[in-house]
């Protein structure tokens, strides 16, 4: 069974910009996820230091791709696809 890591960025920009709201994640996975997404919290992703086109906190970083503008909604969604 193929495990997800969810790592979501609790620098200070994420932060104030709603990964504080993400933290929630745990406790409102779906139970069809159960067992198959790990969610950590990460101090930065370094994403903001970055000058590429993902400009747009809070991030997440779901395996080996990052979500820009990360809510609740989006992350579940793309856990969603890659199951």
């Amino acid at each position: 069974m193929k495990t997800i890591e969810v790592k979501i960025c609790l620098g200070t920009s994420c932060y104030i910009m709603g990964s504080s709201y993400l933290q929630e994640l745990a406790d409102i996975m779906p139970s069809k996820f159960s067992g198959r997404v790990n969610i950590i919290g990460h101090n930065c992703l370094g994403q903001c230091m970055s000058q590429g086109e993902k400009s747009n906190p809070p991030y997440v970083q779901i395996d080996d791709e990052i979500l820009d503008g990360a809510t609740i909604e989006k992350v579940l969604e793309y856990i969603e696809k890659k199951l």
